[in-house]
């Protein structure tokens, strides 16, 4: 079970710390309360508040803590029966946790649906449903006063069949998530991990009992909980690698997404400079056919005419100059905007790293795949005994 705890490493702040947490900034917002940003009645009132909130929350890229890969390690491990999480951030699943594994019981941003037809739309924040055209899209998180996804009350039951609980970044306060701690067999051990006691004294809910010796408690940040634990287990070194390469493939990826969209943005620069000069093209061709089916009626009209008519040549000559130039600066932008993004690219090609390590029973074998500069793949392979020291494979060695 994980709570908002477990993302703040990532930059997303959690909802009760004193000082920090969400409810404690969102005094700009006017609220009559601050849980009322994510009460449903309050939202068919006034949605703006959570939109706000909401674009102030996701402007970017969120990378997933150690804690999120502990999880996928222990599902690597065949020993993740299920994860049941009360965020809504989905880093969980950017960590690599299986949908079929994954308990989001108070839903996600990865999915939204219109509050009254309930069509589904688009994962981009639209205000106004498109097939009902009135309904407000809402993302398919649980709000208060709300009822929990029917995934959520189908998996309770595999609480029954856990051989161990372990509770992380949470402070388990709110029902029913709260009370699941109590839905194991009275004999399986629970572990919680958090940077407060939480979860003592529930009624009618028994709640943990740290005096005894079924319930551990480990206060502090959960990465830290998390790293010792793998210590323990003997798996620090996988739980490394796994978050390093995760991190890699992410910033990979995303690199890549801002490279694509760079170059829509750079055909539509280009677009939009050929219909100008295609505009200015189509007017001094309506000019000169006006000129030319229409005839003066006298010498001094005409003579008229060849003044308006060198007068305007020199007014459109002075203009096609001034489009030029704005086309050669705006061509100068794009290239070294290319040239700019060409670098980034390649910056993040060489930052990249992908380590991939395969354990065998007679050595360990370490392997390092960097993409240079020159579009080439080097790979350095480094072969070592079990018995060597954890201090000559550590993380910035690999690196």
């Amino acid at each position: 079970m994980t709570g908002a705890g477990i993302s703040t490493a990532a930059g997303i702040p959690d909802f009760r710390s004193p000082g920090t947490g969400l409810y404690d900034n969102l005094q700009k917002y006017d609220l009559p309360y601050p849980e009322a940003i994510f009460d449903i009645s309050f939202f068919h009132e006034n949605p703006e508040p959570f939109y706000a909130l909401t674009k102030e929350l996701y402007p970017g890229k969120f990378l997933p803590t150690k804690t999120h890969y502990f999880l996928t390690l222990l599902h690597h491990k065949q020993l993740l029966l299920r994860a049941f999480t009360q965020n809504i951030d989905t880093l969980e699943r950017l960590a690599g946790v299986p949908d079929d594994i994954l308990v989001e019981a108070h839903g996600s941003f990865a999915s939204a649906r219109c509050v009254k037809c309930k069509e589904m739309a688009a994962n981009d924040m639209i205000p106004r449903c498109e097939h009902c055209k009135t309904g407000i899209v809402k993302p398919e998180i649980t709000f208060f006063g709300e009822s929990l996804p029917d995934r959520f009350f189908k998996c309770v039951r595999d609480f029954e069949s856990a051989d161990l609980l372990i509770v992380i970044g949470t402070s388990l306060k709110v029902q029913p998530f709260a009370s699941l701690i109590d839905q194991v067999d009275m004999k399986t051990p629970r572990l919680l991990i958090n940077r407060e006691v939480a979860g003592v004294g529930f009624y009618p809910f028994q709640g943990f009992d740290f005096t005894s010796d079924r319930d551990a408690v480990w206060l502090g940040d959960c990465d830290e909980g998390v790293e010792e634990l793998c210590e323990l287990l003997g798996w620090r070194k996988e739980l490394d690698v796994l978050y390093a390469a995760g991190h890699a493939e992410l910033k990979k990826l995303w690199a890549e997404e801002k490279e694509r969209a760079g170059a829509v943005a750079g055909k539509l620069d280009d677009q939009t400079a050929q219909e100008r000069e295609e505009s200015l093209v189509i007017e001094r061709l309506a000019e000169d056919l006006e000129r030319t089916v229409r005839l003066p009626k006298d010498a001094e009209e005409s003579e008229a005419w060849e003044e308006k008519g060198e007068k305007e040549r020199e007014e459109r000559k002075k203009a096609e100059g001034q489009a030029g130039e704005e086309r050669r600066k705006e061509e100068t932008e794009r290239k070294v905007m290319e040239a700019v993004r060409e670098a980034q690219a390649q910056e993040v090609e060489i930052e990249v790293t992908t380590v991939i390590v395969e354990v065998k029973r007679e050595e360990v074998e370490v392997k390092v795949e960097t993409a240079v500069t020159e579009n080439k793949t080097t790979t350095a392979t480094e072969e070592v005994k079990p018995e060597v020291t954890e201090q000559e494979i550590k993380k910035d060695n690999v690196d």
